[in-house]
Formats: structure tokens, C-alpha cells, sequence
């Protein structure tokens, strides 16, 4: 997939955090929100807002597909990893699943066990 991108970001795309990030279908457009790209520190007053909403040139084909896919109960497109092909900068988006409640707690228990253990070594 496509990455729309200004001219100033592309000299920096270095400088890039997926974490929150996640990708969306609005208006038959796949967009890609909560990325943050660092400004070009050489830029300008042109330079964008970091965390801005960004556009992914895909095929009405692909997003099609990709529709059919999250309609499903739960499922969310996720940005995987960034990387430059040519003159392109492609992201690689995931379909993830969402953790159940019963999950979230039960990590959190197992969590706190392991935190228990360690402080029960330490002294």
C-alpha cells in the first residue's frame, strides 16, 4: 500500500512511531491515523502537523476486500511496519483482533505474579 506523503517527511521518514496507530475506511478512502512523523528539522513554515490524518493510495479493489474483512466482529486495521520501496514510502497494515475482557484480566494477573516473584527475589 501507498503512503501519500509531503516532500518534507520524506527526507525524514526515519523518524516515525507506530505506536496507536491505526488505519481506517472513511468516505471509501483508507486512511491512517495517530502516526507520527517527526518535521524536517531543516523545513519550513510548510512543515505539516506531525500526528495529522494521512491518506493511502489503494485500490477500490483492495478496499473492498479490506471492508469485507473488518466488518467482521472486532477486526481493526493496524499499521505493521514503514519502508521505502523506490520513490514510494509503503506501509504494511494487519488485521488484528481486539483482546477479550477475560484476556486483559487475565494478563494483568499473570502480570502481577511475575511482579510479586520478583520483589519476593530482590530481598
Amino acid at each position: 500500500m501507498f503512503f501519500l506523503v509531503q516532500k518534507s517527511n520524506l527526507s525524514e521518514i526515519g523518524k516515525v512511531n507506530l505506536k496507536d496507530s491505526y488505519a481506517a475506511i472513511k468516505n471509501g478512502e483508507l486512511y491512517i491515523y495517530n502516526l507520527h512523523i517527526s518535521p524536517y528539522e531543516f523545513g519550513n513554515i510548510y512543515n505539516k502537523d506531525p500526528l495529522r490524518d494521512r491518506k493511502l493510495l489503494v485500490t477500490k479493489k483492495e478496499i473492498n476486500k479490506l471492508i469485507g474483512l473488518i466488518k467482521q466482529k472486532g477486526y481493526s486495521l493496524v499499521p505493521m511496519t514503514i519502508y521505502f520501496k523506490g520513490n514510494f514510502v509503503k506501509v504494511e497494515i494487519g488485521i488484528g483482533k481486539g483482546k477479550k475482557l477475560y484476556d486483559k484480566r487475565r494478563e494483568i494477573a499473570k502480570k502481577d505474579a511475575e511482579m510479586r516473584m520478583r520483589k519476593r527475589i530482590d530481598k
